[in-house]
């Protein structure tokens, strides 16, 4: 297949695109490579990855992005750009509305104009808001978002059913779960925790440190996604004829914050200076995806125990950072 994967530096992104080139899929990849977090860990991930023909290329610029899909006649789209992150989204809000929102009605209408056979998207367990019904399924009502972030993308799962729905473009959500593992951001909790436990730091846990996370591992999330690509929302499976469908991707186990710091402590071998505090905001309590559409459908569970992927986070980080 012809695939572009958008967010191709990212984290999930590279590893997506990376795994498409080796099985011998004509992979695109694009990014803006913005400086949201370290540009040389982007560019690392493009190295260190390779395989897919790789174009700097911002999704929020219409004219480029429609010229790239005229050009390269995609059959499927992995859609993984966006700005990403819970807290930040309170600082500067524009961002997320202008990649997450604008940017990805670009991408619809692309794919709607040159009749992309099937657009995977990112959507996030953010969309869940804070909620006592656990665990998550994709059934609950997801109209009370409690960060602008994850009111973003919910805007994108409205879109993406609507263009579903008017121009029977086959699209899938998937609404990932706290994804660790090597080449991680450095905004999240793995490498900011593993910072501060080498250098003698305490780290911060919100909520008094009893927050849960469906810690997922990347490798999971990546092939999850693959093989949900591989098979667009079949009439039998969805809503009104509409060939739309969203799947939560996670781990299926939550994990509270402490017992997570303890993995990282064996794994680095030091132990960690704790510091409790207050829920910030936009925030939840806990993460707990239901995966059941997703195993019923495809057979697919996430194979990589919490001390595995912590152990290959913890291998990686001493490399790259030098520890």
């Amino acid at each position: 297949m012809k695939i572009l994967v958008t967010g191709a530096a990212g984290f999930i992104g590279s590893k997506v695109s990376s795994l498409l080139s080796n099985r011998g899929d004509d992979v695109v990849g694009i990014d803006n490579l913005n400086d949201s977090y370290d540009v040389a860990l982007k560019k690392a991930r493009l190295t260190a990855f390779g395989g897919p023909h790789f174009e700097r290329l911002d999704i929020c610029d219409a004219g480029a992005l429609e010229a790239l899909f005229a050009r390269e006649g995609f059959d499927a789209v992995v859609a993984l750009a966006a700005q990403a992150g819970v807290r930040h989204s309170t600082v500067t809000p524009q961002t997320y509305v202008q990649s997450n929102i604008c940017g990805f009605f670009n991408i619809l209408e692309a794919c709607r104009k040159y009749a992309v056979k099937h657009l995977v998207f990112a959507s996030s367990s953010s969309v869940y808001g804070e909620t006592e019904s656990t665990p998550f399924c994709e059934q609950q009502n997801t109209d009370h978002p409690v960060s602008l972030y994850a009111a973003t993308k919910k805007s994108g799962e409205l879109l993406a059913y609507s263009y579903a729905q008017l121009y029977h473009l086959p699209i899938t959500a998937l609404r990932y779960f706290t994804v660790y593992g090597p080449w991680g951001r450095p905004d999240m909790a793995p490498i900011l925790f593993a910072d501060a436990i080498c250098e003698g730091r305490p780290i911060s846990l919100f909520g008094e440190g009893k927050q849960e996370r469906d810690f997922t591992y990347i490798d999971d999330i990546a092939e999850g996604t693959i093989a949900v690509l591989d098979a667009p929302p079949s009439a039998e499976e969805v809503t009104n004829s509409v060939p739309y469908r969203v799947m939560n991707i996670g781990n299926g186990h939550p994990v509270g914050l402490c017992a997570f710091v303890e993995e990282l402590e064996r794994a680095l071998g030091k132990k960690a200076e704790k510091r409790l505090l207050p829920m910030q905001p936009g925030d939840v309590t806990r993460t707990w995806a239901d995966t059941t559409q997703l195993e019923q459908a495809f057979g697919f569970r996430p194979r990589v125990s919490l001390q595995e992927g912590v152990a290959e986070f913890v291998k990686w980080y001493k490399e790259y950072y030098k520890r």
